[in-house]
């Protein structure tokens, strides 16, 4: 019995088929792949991608939170449609396999790249758009978001949860928390903490409790994860 193409098994994953597979290997093209011909590779599919994820995220968020201020749900999606967390979503549908790329790119690791994960997750989301509209698209989202939207995953306090889950998909690993330091009398002792993801060293926090400078170096992790993406 012959195998199933990896493009099949995507396709089976995320519940939608292509009416046109050009489409499917086109948002799987990095540019360095076909460089110069915009038509060839997925820069313009996740543009449009990453408009359809904001508004249909978005719509999800209001939908469940329908008291939130503007400011709130603001936060809310930038804390789930961002590099580190598209990355994770690309790295759960194992997209950094099927990905074409050019040489110098792949001896570089960009298969595990922060930020090509991210641009390949929300060309495809473009694609799925492009070939099948809207509908189908808000379903493959809410697919892969609707258990990230709830109210407890949102706030601060998650730092840690986000970045477990970004590091064992991305490194498979978890981070590694490493108490550096302790200052202050007993009575006012801050602790120092640092972490590390993928073996470098990516965030220092401070806080009053071990936890609470864990929180806040997982923070900073994840900013780095952003930056680094973004660059």
């Amino acid at each position: 019995m012959a195998r199933e193409s990896p493009l099949t098994l995507l396709q089976k994953e995320l519940g939608y088929s292509f009416s046109d597979g050009g489409i499917l290997v086109r948002a799987l093209t990095h540019v360095s792949h076909a460089r110069g011909d915009a038509a060839s590779h997925n820069e313009t599919l996740e543009f449009l991608g990453d408009a359809v994820l904001d508004l249909a995220v978005s719509d999800l968020l209001m939908r469940r939170f329908p008291d939130k201020s503007e400011g709130d749900l603001s936060k809310m999606r930038a804390a789930l449609v961002n590099a580190g967390a598209l990355a994770g979503k690309a790295a759960r549908l194992d997209l950094g396999a099927p990905l074409r790329m050019g040489k110098g790119e792949e001896r570089s690791g960009g298969r595990k790249k922060t930020s090509i994960l991210a641009g390949a997750f929300e060309a495809l989301i473009g694609a799925i758009y492009w070939d099948g509209g809207y509908e189908a698209a808000r379903r493959v989202i809410e697919k892969y978001f609707a258990d990230d939207i709830q109210e407890k995953k949102l706030g601060h306090e998650d730092y840690k949860t986000r970045l477990q889950e970004i590091s064992q998909m991305l490194f498979h690993e978890p981070p590694v928390y490493k108490l550096v330091g302790e200052m202050g009398p007993d009575h006012e002792k801050r602790f120092v903490t640092e972490i590390f993801v993928g073996g470098k060293m990516l965030g220092r926090g401070q806080g009053r409790s071990k936890k609470q400078a864990e929180q806040e170096a997982a923070g900073m992790a994840l900013e780095g994860l952003k930056d680094s993406a973004e660059k």
